[in-house]
């Protein structure tokens, strides 16, 4: 059975198992995520469950230096993303995404998913925005050799040859170039979960995870191994 989570990153600690060995873990605080819409194969043409994690005010409102006129702030919760949310009869969510499970018809409408769903032993596939690190070159950027470091040399840390000379006289698409790293979806297949806190809702998973700190987790159960 499919099962999947939002969660947000803590950090990174280690912890000892049983025979005593020392294991770097990720933090992860999963959940609690709550069901806003029942997708259906009659009414969308698929099956699946949207789920909201985080919660959002309404609106934003703080006074002027004067403590007299309200500010209200555009980066609140609209109308539609309102009645969207009243409908199912949960509080405004931060973060919305969709999970296309086999048992969606299961679910209800803000029914809790939380991270007891998983237990230790797990496989899980992890996907996040990883950070960005702006330009870099082709060395930092594709780990690409420099050149002699040398006096002598007028070659250090530049990329070198492009192509070939007068054919086919251009850059073959897909050359490893300098160029913005980072800021992208980066999905990490086949990592184990180490320990379940269902009290406080944290998964701890071996290993590194993709994104900084705070950053948007999405946890789904591995589609390499059976979980």
């Amino acid at each position: 059975m499919k099962k999947a989570i939002l969660a947000t990153k803590v950090g990174m600690t280690q912890i000892f198992s049983e025979t005593g060995a020392l294991i770097p873990v990720t933090v992860l605080q999963a959940g609690p995520c709550v069901v806003t819409q029942v997708k259906t194969v009659e009414n969308d043409g698929y099956k699946a469950v949207q789920v909201g994690f985080a919660d959002k005010k309404d609106k934003i409102v703080n006074r002027d230096k004067a403590g007299k006129k309200e500010i209200v702030h555009r980066h609140g919760v609209n109308k539609a993303e309102r009645g969207h949310f009243e409908k199912a009869g949960v509080t405004s969510k931060r973060y919305v995404r969709e999970f296309k499970l086999e048992n969606a018809e299961e679910y209800t409408l803000a029914q809790e998913i939380k991270a007891d769903i998983f237990a230790a032993g797990d496989r899980i596939d992890v996907s996040a925005i990883s950070k960005g690190k702006g330009f870099q070159g082709a060395i930092k950027r594709h780990g690409q050799s420099r050149g002699p470091m040398a006096h002598g040399s007028k070659f250090h840390r530049h990329q070198g040859s492009n192509g070939a000379c007068s054919s086919p006289s251009r850059v073959f698409k897909g050359k490893g170039m300098p160029g913005h790293m980072g800021n992208k979806k980066v999905t990490v297949q086949n990592l184990e979960i180490v320990r379940v806190d269902a009290d406080k809702n944290l998964l701890l998973v071996k290993g590194a995870v993709p994104g900084p700190k705070k950053a948007l987790i999405t946890v789904k159960n591995t589609v390499k191994v059976e979980a």
